[in-house]
């Protein structure tokens, strides 16, 4: 749990491990960068907090946690705090005593200081322009997106682009590069070798440390690449057809490397929930090869063809609705296509296991991907997690 330390004196927060001292009796803490934000603390310049997503306290409620997940989807970029309770069953003002309860911030405060942060570390690592970073970012508009970067940083999105150091700025031939910062011990080679383990074949390959797999945004292709960045960080170049968005296209790479999980135990999470949910199905009811050789036909035939990418990557995965009358997973597909389950972070075991055709260990085995760093909470067998502190 990342704890924030913001002086009173100076009116500025800064992360753990930070070189600045200040006297003990002029620290304020909060469990929330977002949280300093609204009580008026503004980011260090040296150790820069928005670079590391914080976490949320472990005693928060699952109402709040199901609410963080669901902002973190996209949830508030387009509605507000009433659509958000409504999903919940809670009332606005309900939704908003519990997160000012637990986190110190309205959901709304939240969402924002996430797209915030999120804008400045593009503002940091890419040369993208002003207005490609805000909607990257999730807002609605540049009047929007620089009325939260002065609220917040106290400097306008140019201002802050001006200060950026040397070394800041990543460099790509193309595409986008990003840092996906983690907390340590983090073991990317475990990590890396249960993705290869688990990649499916014309969809994921790890070939020399580095993590590739195709994905598909509104109906066109791109590709991800995710390998070693330096002592505290993973490197995330994203090849993608727009970059609308592109906040919710590194939260789910994060998600799925575990950077932003505990570190004791960390367990790889999923990019496309139904991909997940079609292997262990399909793994569950065949020996390895033949299982092998069936996510290959799956893909090949029902996949969206996507060329010249090279690595073994041909195809993104299909969704459901092209899957309904596959033989092992017709049953999964159709109850997926038709909402009868819903693959998300409150998917559970018993309603997996309804569908005919998904057993209770590939049941348990989608939930864990799903959940990723709860993957403790659910009483799974050693295999299944990778422990990055061995």
């Amino acid at each position: 749990m990342t704890t924030y330390s913001a002086v009173r004196t100076t009116g500025i927060y800064c992360r753990p491990g930070c070189g600045a001292k200040p006297l003990a009796e002029n620290i304020r803490t909060f469990e929330l960068a977002a949280a300093a934000e609204a009580a008026g603390y503004r980011a260090c310049l040296r150790c820069r907090p928005y670079r590391v997503a914080g976490t949320v306290p472990d005693e928060a409620p699952e109402l709040v946690c199901r609410a963080v997940q669901l902002i973190i989807a996209g949830v508030l970029d387009e509605s507000g705090e009433v659509a958000l309770g409504a999903r919940l069953g809670l009332s606005a003002r309900h939704l908003r005593r519990l997160f000012h309860e637990h986190l110190g911030v309205t959901p709304d405060q939240f969402a924002r200081s996430r797209r915030a942060h999120f804008a400045r570390r593009l503002l940091d690592d890419s040369d993208l322009s002003i207005a490609d970073v805000a909607f990257a970012s999730g807002f609605g508009s540049l009047r929007q997106f620089n009325r939260a970067m002065h609220e917040i940083f106290r400097a306008s999105p140019r201002e802050l682009r001006d200060r950026r150091r040397r070394t800041d700025r990543l460099v790509a031939d193309g595409g986008l590069v990003l840092r996906l910062p983690f907390t340590t011990p983090y073991d990317w080679d475990a990590v890396s070798a249960f993705l290869a383990e688990h990649a499916i074949p014309g969809v994921e390959s790890v070939e020399d440390g580095v993590y590739r797999r195709t994905i598909s945004l509104d109906g066109d292709p791109g590709l991800l690449e995710i390998g070693p960045g330096g002592p505290d960080h993973l490197l995330l170049h994203a090849h993608l057809p727009y970059w609308e968005g592109v906040i919710h296209v590194v939260e789910r790479a994060a998600r799925l490397v575990a950077v932003e999980a505990d570190p004791g135990v960390r367990m790889p999470g999923a990019w496309g929930p139904f991909e997940v949910a079609v292997q262990a199905v399909v793994r569950d009811q065949l020996p390895p090869e033949d299982a092998y050789d069936e996510l290959r036909k799956l893909v090949e035939v029902y996949g969206v063809p996507v060329a010249g990418l090279g690595h073994g990557l041909t195809h993104a995965f299909p969704g459901p609705e092209a899957l309904t009358e596959a033989e092992l997973v017709g049953p999964l597909a159709r109850a997926v296509a038709e909402g009868n389950v819903v693959l998300d972070h409150d998917a559970g075991i018993g309603s997996l296991e309804s569908v005919p055709g998904v057993s209770a260990s590939a049941a348990r085995q989608i939930v864990v991907r799903l959940h990723g760093h709860r993957s403790r909470e659910l009483s799974l067998p050693n295999s299944a997690a990778v422990d990055s502190a061995s």
